[in-house]
């Protein structure tokens, strides 16, 4: 029984794979994180399933790291920080080679983690109004486990546009950095959303399947050893003054020192 996620699939064979803590903006927890590690095992493995839509329930796709987490690593030692990153690299490799199409339906806001979410999404398509951001560098930490997918789905010339600077950006402007398919109206993002699902079901199951790794296969490689040098790189930067500093002062509700 999972506590954060729920699965839903209809008779055709179109399971949705929904981020359920709304109360929360569906931010990651520990927890969550293990569900939808699970989730991407159990939906691949599932022959009824031909197509998988991930979305969050309430106003938010996804806010990025759970605050609670987050204050659990400040108080962590480097190993427990190595695991708790480790967990959170390893879902989404799950997510992203998961040999069913992953179509993210995004409304509301995805910041941090939630925009690695979308970016192993196979086709994400937003609703106008969104906002988006890699906020890491604003609490001193960066977007490292997130990384290899992110640059992965913009290419490193349009991530460098927005990897770093940790500004907010809209949907249409999402969809130019390549993080997103298309923008539309909330009213429409249901019916987008199934444009996108109805072809997968004229295709042969296993055929999309093998497809679909061929091209991870081809595309950036994103190997054990990348994604370990990720993990690395967060926990040296929880080690950092600046990371230290950053989070405390959100926390506090202050300025960090070099927003000054």
């Amino acid at each position: 029984m999972f506590e954060t996620i729920t699965i839903e699939t209809d008779a055709r064979g179109v399971a949705t794979l929904t981020l359920d803590r709304a109360e929360k903006h569906n931010s990651l927890s520990a927890r969550m994180i293990a569900e939808l590690t699970e989730a991407a095992a159990r939906l691949g493995a599932d022959g009824a399933v031909r197509a998988v839509v991930l979305t969050g329930a309430g106003e938010s796709f996804c806010a990025g790291g759970d605050l609670g987490w987050m204050k659990e690593q400040m108080a962590a030692d480097p190993d427990t920080r190595g695991r708790e990153a480790g967990k959170l690299a390893w879902m989404l490799k799950a997510l992203n080679e998961m040999p069913k199409p992953l179509i993210g339906r995004v409304q509301g806001q995805a910041f941090g983690g939630g925009i690695g979410m979308m970016a192993v999404c196979d086709v994400a398509i937003g609703a106008l109004g969104a906002k988006f951001g890699l906020t890491e560098t604003r609490l001193g930490l960066i977007p490292a486990t997130i990384g290899p997918y992110v640059a992965a789905r913009m290419g490193e010339a349009r991530a460098r546009r927005v990897f770093m600077s940790g500004r907010r950006f809209g949907a249409d402007e999402a969809v130019s950095l390549g993080l997103l398919a298309r923008s539309v109206a909330p009213e429409a993002l249901d019916a987008a959303v199934e444009a996108e699902v109805a072809p997968y079901l004229s295709c042969a199951p296993g055929a999309v399947a093998e497809a679909k790794g061929l091209l991870r296969r081809l595309g950036p490689p994103i190997t054990d050893a990348v994604i370990d040098e990720t993990i690395r790189a967060l926990v040296a930067r929880w080690e950092s003054d600046e990371a230290r500093d950053g989070i405390g002062a959100f926390f506090a509700r202050q300025t960090p020192p070099w927003a000054g």
